[in-house]
């Protein structure tokens, strides 16, 4: 496999949600977190899925598909899956997903992705936008190709723009049940959704062409 993975240290984030207008503090032990996003060579490699071009993001990827795929790189690499799934596809609970092993590739927790993001800055990009995220007003409407823009001091690319990222949480259960967390806008959104603290969610079986995912291992 061609995924590049970076090692970040332990560390905290704030993470900060403006429908409730709530914060809170997560501290963070040290994890590996890919440099981009999975492109759709590195998800037909393992999935079999076509390909329009090897260095675009995957996309129209539901988040169930993309914790398959992290069992399925796993598997792959040898690897025990991180993931237990409690009913085949289409049974009832099929959504139900247990994290069994964080070593085995998985999906980032938002304070991963955030922490990663803002890459010890303070504010709401780590660069120019322009200069680090394919959004709206530069994208020509499109989606692009993987690392095209300025990576942050950490090495990663994507983080904010191109594509939506899946995150293993659940957005709030006690409102919206099963869906999950969206991080870091897309190449639709206007310059106001690609910040390191927007929060978006979707429903775990929806696939969506500005929506994509990366991966993380725990160190």
């Amino acid at each position: 496999m061609d995924l590049r993975m970076i090692t970040v240290d332990a560390g905290e984030v704030v993470l900060n949600d403006r429908r409730t207008a709530t914060s809170w503090p997560v501290k963070l032990a040290p994890y590996a977190l890919s440099v981009c996003t999975v492109t759709q060579a590195d998800y037909a490699r393992l999935t079999g899925a076509p390909l329009t071009d090897p260095r675009l993001p995957a996309v129209d990827v539901t988040w169930l598909d993309a914790v398959r795929y992290c069992n399925t790189l796993s598997l792959a690499e040898g690897s025990r899956p991180a993931y237990r799934f409690r009913s085949e596809p289409g049974e009832p609970g099929a959504e139900e997903v247990e994290l069994v092993d964080p070593t085995g590739y998985r999906l980032p927790t938002e304070a991963e992705w955030e922490y990663a993001c803002r890459a010890g800055t303070p504010g709401p990009r780590y660069g120019p936008l322009d200069d680090i995220a394919w959004h709206r007003a530069n994208s020509g409407e499109r989606i692009r190709e993987v690392a095209t823009r300025e990576p942050n001091s950490w090495g990663f690319h994507d983080l904010l723009g191109n594509v939506w990222e899946w995150c293993w949480d659940l957005y709030d259960p006690a409102v919206y049940g099963t869906y999950r967390v969206l991080r870091g806008g897309g190449w639709f959104d206007e310059h106001w959704s690609c910040r390191a603290s927007v929060r978006r969610r979707s429903h775990p079986s929806y696939a969506v062409d500005d929506v994509g995912f990366r991966v993380a291992r725990s160190v």
